[in-house]
């Protein structure tokens, strides 16, 4: 890959004003496999004075030719898919399958929603005497995370891309050379210069550049619930718009009337997919309490089932977690769900025996938990699950909500008016009723702190813009 250590501004690749390399460790061998530049403050000025000179021009383009721009990087995108997939697996851990079929896949849903939005989204409409515009905000900081690398920079870049906006993106420096294609996509695409700039970083240098820079209107930031604490304070000095996706603890809740033997099944295999990396992953599976080892057994036989390995083999389902430090702290709270008293179910600490090095960690099913457990609290973001039963309906929503996220929620019955009536009362920005597909136009996001904002469709694009009231006009 010929740009790992070049930053892309203003329709080039250049070399870094402040050099500094960091090395992209393989997670499947703990090995260092190639080293990116670092940005610093002056490479964050730079590609943010090319974003503001390209932004008059840009957000005037009209809706024809942003049209235009979207479909050739959604060409040049498909092209590179299968690179796209090949580099997430070896700096992330994604299986084969799953980069292909799932993660890289993100980038081209994404970007045929916007289109299908921009070809009918109303900028102007006229109330009365007044008319009400939405018009690009300028330019915006996109800040986002290595474990759906690919799929958090589509669905910010499309979205600013339709809305007129020019940006700078600062992907994760753990996961960051599907960030170096898809710029070599937009670069193939002839998105004009300055519209679309790239600054490898930290998060504590160039993430926090970028949210304290007067001349950024807005940021867009994916991450954790503490990063995103920061990025807002940074960025409350400037007054700018802050859009976030944050950290989430999702409670599963099994009705009685649901089918215990696929809801089980399912829950443990959507919350262990993409090594429960995945932040609206229900990882707070709620059981009657009469039914509570039923449940554990089929979750049980459903966690051993699945394949830990190489991430090229097709039979495998998981494949390492992301980091050393993420392996840690998995440790750490697979740990202090034992020493606190949960039964472990299958699992435990360590890599599953069949594996000497990487940072692959055995899927872990604990039961008999309570919700004021440290592993009902946290974020682990691995292969852990917890099971706590409930004694009545009451009981499970209250516990749900008892959070202090509220990104997802689940709800699993046989009755689907009983779903419709429990998922009313969940306090999630996304409820998810018997395990539906996924769906690009619904809104993405979550209440408290689990962010503010939505992506995906039509709400992303609305994030992107602002509302300006035009008093005394008249229509024609």
């Amino acid at each position: 890959m010929p740009h790992e250590q070049q930053h892309y501004v203003n329709g080039a690749w250049v070399a870094p004003l402040q050099p500094a390399l960091f090395d992209v460790i393989d997670p499947s061998t703990e090995e260092a496999f190639t080293r990116i530049a670092l940005g610093g403050a002056a490479d964050v000025d730079r590609a943010v004075a090319a974003a503001k000179a390209a932004f008059p021009a840009f957000s005037r383009t009209t809706r024809a030719e942003r049209l235009d721009l979207l479909r050739a990087i959604l060409a040049e995108y498909t092209k590179r898919r299968q690179d796209i997939a090949d580099i997430l697996s070896r700096e992330m851990g994604a299986p084969k399958t799953l980069s292909y079929e799932r993660q890289s896949a993100t980038g081209i849903a994404h970007l045929t929603r916007m289109i299908q939005v921009l070809e009918s989204y109303r900028f102007e409409e006229v109330q009365g005497t007044t008319m009400i515009a939405k018009e690009a905000i300028g330019v915006v900081g996109l800040i986002t995370p290595w474990n759906w690398p690919i799929n958090q920079i589509v669905c910010k870049v499309a979205p600013a891309i339709a809305a007129g906006c020019t940006m700078v993106l600062k992907p994760s420096e753990i996961a960051p050379l599907n960030a170096i294609i898809f710029s070599e996509v937009m670069h193939a695409a002839g998105v004009p210069k300055g519209v679309y700039n790239m600054i490898q970083g930290e998060g504590g240098v160039v993430g926090a550049a970028m949210s304290s820079h007067p001349d950024i209107d807005m940021m867009s930031f994916t991450g954790s619930t503490r990063a995103g604490i920061l990025v807002a304070q940074a960025a409350a000095v400037t007054v700018k718009r802050v859009a976030q996706e944050l950290g989430g603890k999702s409670a599963n809740i099994l009705l009685p009337d649901a089918d215990f033997p696929t809801a089980v099944a399912k829950g443990v295999l959507g919350m262990m997919g993409n090594s429960g990396q995945s932040c609206n992953a229900p990882t707070r599976m709620f059981v009657p309490a009469d039914r509570h080892d039923e449940a554990k057994a089929i979750a049980k036989t459903t966690a051993e089932n699945l394949v830990v390995g190489s991430v090229s083999d097709p039979k495998t389902n998981l494949g390492p977690v992301v980091s050393e430090a993420q392996f840690n702290k998995i440790q750490r709270l697979i740990q202090a769900g034992i020493d606190e008293g949960a039964e472990l179910v299958t699992g435990g600490t360590g890599r599953p025996e069949h594996l000497n090095r990487g940072y692959y960690v055995r899927p872990t099913v604990f039961a008999g938990v309570r919700n004021d457990m440290t592993i009902a609290r946290e974020e682990i973001f691995g292969p852990v699950l917890a099971i706590l039963p409930y004694k009545d309906e009451a009981e499970a929503i209250k516990l749900a909500n008892d959070t202090v996220y509220g990104l997802a929620a689940y709800v699993q019955s046989g009755d689907l008016a009983h779903a419709r009536r429990v998922a009313s009362e969940m306090r999630a920005g996304g409820v998810h009723i018997n395990y539906p597909v996924g769906d690009t136009a619904a809104p993405f996001g979550g209440y408290k702190q689990s962010g503010n904002g939505r992506e995906y469709g039509k709400w992303a694009l609305d994030e992107f813009l602002e509302v300006k009231a035009v008093l005394g006009y008249e229509a024609a």
